[in-house]
């Protein structure tokens, strides 16, 4: 079996679908993308596209290893994404043409069925209540809240209660006994990031994600010894490389990879390893499409440490047969590669020029630019 052809289809409303074809029919699909620079994943893509074209896509390890130590600039979020994307899609080939879900082939099943967190939506502290009952009423029992707007480096009272205010109305639409989390995403200073997550220690949070910037792992072990609720982060780290310091220094008990950013599969299979030996838990980023949801399924599937999975779809208007959830679990996927079958008339409906960018947020005051 040899590879064929790699095409990447961006569709609404910023997804970035990889389709690898081989010259015996089969082929496979992953998640090529990085938020807001689709194109310039899919261009690395291409540039890999000579060094694949011909290659038995079953070679998994071996192919990863030519992709990213073939080139003298390593890692990064463009061709770690890059790689990701080819990644899926090899083991979705791998599955199928042994007729097995790729969790059988990451050592098998460890869990029976796995579990789901849903986003709770909204800005104002109303529309946050009434939206964390509709997700109770769905069957989920776990939730996140990611806080709005720019953040300056030292924050105002004022700011402060306006987000407390709204995690104390997501806690009342939820109930004290369900699990809740919050996603700083980054956009606060170690010592911003302290002063609220004081304020939000008494409504027992699951974890505070990304409370700093990561390129600087001991501003992260900073905030996790200043504060007793867990510290998730990892969707801007990539390969195991980035993960090490965190997880050597323990700065965080929650690690998050996103198998469409960290290297894929088996990335994120070694990561978690490393994690498991430090006793942290595995709960996998993505705000990406269906088919990065189908990988990370596979990971969970076999995975001992996982903990919990994001979504923001469950592949209605993708996938053929999209997934379905009871109570917030997903039942262990069984079809073969991930377990997907990608809807590629529909996707013609859907198709984009891969042009969605990330907002620009700047503090109203002063014009200046916020980290988003």
């Amino acid at each position: 079996m040899k590879i064929a052809e790699l095409k990447i289809t961006h569709v609404k409303p910023r997804f970035s679908f990889l389709k690898i074809s081989t010259d015996e029919g089969i082929f496979g699909y992953g998640e090529a993308i990085l938020e807001g620079r689709s194109r310039t994943v899919e261009m690395a893509v291409k540039e890999l596209e000579p060094h694949l074209i011909g290659q038995d896509p079953r070679r998994i390890e071996h192919l990863w290893q030519a992709m990213y130590r073939g080139t003298f600039y390593r890692g990064g979020p463009i061709m770690s994404s890059a790689i990701s994307g080819i990644e899926q899609a090899l083991w979705d080939i791998l599955g199928k043409s042994l007729n097995v879900p790729v969790h059988q082939l990451l050592g098998g099943a460890v869990r029976d069925r796995i579990r789901l967190y849903r986003h709770v939506r909204g800005s104002e502290p109303q529309e946050l209540n009434v939206d964390a009952k509709k997700a109770v009423a769905e069957g989920f029992s776990m939730f996140k809240w990611s806080p709005q707007g720019a953040a300056h480096i030292l924050e105002s009272p004022g700011f402060i209660r306006k987000q407390v205010e709204c995690v104390e109305a997501i806690r009342d639409g939820i109930g004290p006994d369900l699990e809740l989390a919050i996603d700083f995403h980054g956009r606060y200073s170690p010592m911003a990031a302290i002063q609220l997550a004081k304020e939000l220690e008494r409504f027992n949070l699951s974890w505070i994600e990304e409370p700093v910037l990561p390129q600087n792992v001991d501003a992260l072990l900073y905030f996790r010894n200043s504060v007793s609720i867990p510290v998730a982060t990892g969707e801007r780290l990539y390969t195991k490389w980035d993960f090490r310091e965190v997880i050597e220094k323990q700065a965080a008990h929650i690690i998050q990879p996103d198998l469409a950013h960290c290297g894929g599969i088996m990335e994120g299979k070694k990561i978690a390893a490393m994690a498991e030996a430090y006793y942290m838990a595995l709960a996998p980023h993505n705000p990406l499409g269906p088919i990065n949801l189908a990988a990370s399924l596979q990971l969970a599937a076999s995975t001992p440490n996982f903990l919990v999975q994001e979504h923001v779809t469950l592949g209605e208007g993708y996938l053929k047969k999209p997934f379905t959830h009871t109570n917030g679990y997903i039942d262990l996927p069984m079809g073969p590669g991930l377990g997907i079958e990608v809807d590629e008339d529909a996707l013609a409906e859907l198709q984009y020029a891969g042009d969605w960018d990330t907002p620009r947020y700047y503090h109203e005051d002063d014009g200046s630019v916020a980290d988003w």
